[in-house]
Formats: structure tokens, sequence, C-alpha cells
């Protein structure tokens, strides 16, 4: 019977450390105005939840949509400009 200890610690010989990597946290970086944008979209909706929205409101949601389109596309546009492929 071929038991697997001696492949265990090849299997395990990499311990995850539990941070992340330089690469990782450049893409975070690189991904921050997008995810901020997002915050900021629901702050907007989130204010809305127990009334019902007014003029401003409904201008502040739409401007906060606006931005998360527009962050995610200079995302877009920087990941492929990163990646050497066509924007």
């Amino acid at each position: 019977m071929n038991t697997i200890a001696a492949r265990h610690a090849a299997v395990t010989a990499a311990l995850f450390d539990g941070e992340p990597s330089d690469a990782e946290l450049d893409a975070i970086e690189l991904e921050i105005p997008a995810i901020l944008a997002d915050v900021v979209l629901l702050d907007a909706q989130i204010m809305t939840i127990d009334r019902t929205p007014s003029e401003l409101d409904h201008q502040r949601i739409r401007r906060a949509r606006r931005r998360v389109l527009a962050a995610r596309r200079d995302l877009t546009n920087r990941t492929a400009t990163v990646a050497g492929g066509a924007a």
C-alpha cells in the first residue's frame, strides 16, 4: 500500500504567508478609482432607501453612475494599453 506521506512535504512546502504580492498590490492600485466611484454610487443609492428621492437625489445618482462608467472606461483603456493591445 502506498502512502501519501512522502508527497505531503512537497505539497505543503510553500506556505502562503497571507500577504498580497507586488503584482496584486499594483492591480489593486490600478482599480482604486473604479472602486471609489462604486462607493460614491452606493452612498447615493443608500441615502434614498428610506425616502422618496428628490430631484437632487436623482442628479446625485446620475452623476455617480457617470463617474462609475468613466472610471471603468479609463480602467479598461489603461489595462488594454498596459497589456499592449489597441485601446
